[in-house]
């Protein structure tokens, strides 16, 4: 069966809304591994807890040797896709070149608005709630070497309240990450797609 790798660095939330799509076929493929760069992240436990085999890279072991010891783990699975949920580190244009599967990530705006380096989780709901934007959501884009400039697979859109902070606005996005994670995963896995400039397009 198809394998997924996914890369998380903390409490696992959108890995478990992966686990649970696999194990209801909402997904038709398996999770080979799940990747963590903290060794108590909730992710590991996760996939621990399901049986799933759960990598700790260590950061501390310096960028070359942390980044040369995920390309082997990904040459020794030899995934289909690789999942970005939630992982707070850039995956360098050297391993986007030297596997064939997509690399997929999930951000949490509604990109190309508060996109980029420096943006990521309650960084970017701040600047939503700074900006006076009324709507915000998430994306799950590709890869690509430019900082969340990847083509757009799915994005899913929320309100913003005037009584927000950005822990409130945070949790009510939640759900459409994971509703938009799983519905990503299964449509890069079928190939019932094309891009067109910036966005990806369902077929039929």
């Amino acid at each position: 069966m198809t394998g997924i790798v996914v890369f998380a660095s903390g409490r696992g939330t959108t890995l478990q809304a992966i686990i649970d799509a696999v194990r209801e076929h909402r997904i038709l493929a398996s999770i080979s591994a799940v990747i963590s760069d903290h060794d108590d992240s909730g992710a590991l436990e996760r996939a621990r807890v399901s049986g799933i085999r759960a990598i700790f890279m260590d950061p501390s072991l310096g960028k070359e040797r942390f980044y040369a010891g995920i390309m082997q783990e990904l040459a020794r699975i030899s995934p289909e896709i690789i999942v970005l949920a939630g992982f707070m580190r850039i995956i360098p244009t050297e391993i986007l070149l030297n596997f064939k599967a997509p690399v997929i990530n999930l951000h949490p705006s509604l990109l190309p608005c508060f996109g980029g380096k420096g943006m990521y989780g309650m960084h970017v709901h701040s600047k939503v709630l700074e900006s006076g934007a009324r709507f915000s959501g998430c994306t799950v884009h590709f890869v690509t070497p430019d900082v969340d400039a990847g083509p757009i697979i799915v994005q899913k859109v929320s309100e913003v309240l005037d009584s927000d902070t950005p822990e409130s606005l945070s949790d009510r996005i939640r759900p459409l990450e994971h509703e938009a994670v799983v519905e990503s995963i299964q449509l890069v896995l079928s190939k019932n797609y094309t891009i067109s400039g910036k966005r990806v397009i369902r077929k039929g």
